[in-house]
């Protein structure tokens, strides 16, 4: 019971033990990484999202489990681009689009959406709303960083 207590995930060990590594890269300026938002109600699916994301070194990432909790973030974190589930509990993702889509400190940023309902009308409603891309869920998480990366390409 006492080795579960001292469980902390991968990502945490590895952001500690960059945090008490010093190295010449640090003494040189390093660019802004590109900030992604992961936005899903599903918990595993927000780790595995950012994990994978993640492998990529020029990605920052956060997480947001709500409509409500991605619109903060993106207002304040103004993040390259929002990676946003279709199916949420409350604000959903075209709800959550709508209201960056309105917001002078969001209206900019591109959104994704991710949904399992993949039918080609689907996907071209969720298009119309003004999403640069519509991905399949469950995602290859070893693909997901390409996949983003092409996103964020002019």
């Amino acid at each position: 019971m006492a080795e579960a207590s001292r469980w902390i995930p991968r990502r945490e060990q590895g952001r500690r033990l960059l945090s008490n590594c010093r190295c010449d890269a640090e003494l040189t300026e390093r660019p802004e990484l590109t900030r992604i938002l992961y936005v899903d109600d599903e918990a595993d699916l927000r780790e595995i999202a950012a994990m994978s994301l993640e492998l990529d070194p020029e990605f920052e990432v956060r997480t947001a489990a709500s409509g409500a909790e991605a619109l903060e973030q993106a207002r304040q974190w103004q993040p390259a681009l929002i990676l946003l589930d279709v199916m949420m509990p409350g604000m959903d993702g075209p709800a959550t689009l709508a209201a960056l889509q309105v917001d002078p400190a969001t209206v900019t940023i591109p959104v994704a959406f991710i949904t399992a309902k993949t039918h080609p009308r689907h996907v071209t409603n969720l298009k119309a709303l003004g999403a640069r891309a519509v991905l399949a869920k469950p995602f290859d998480p070893m693909s997901l960083a390409g996949t983003v990366r092409a996103l964020l390409e002019p």
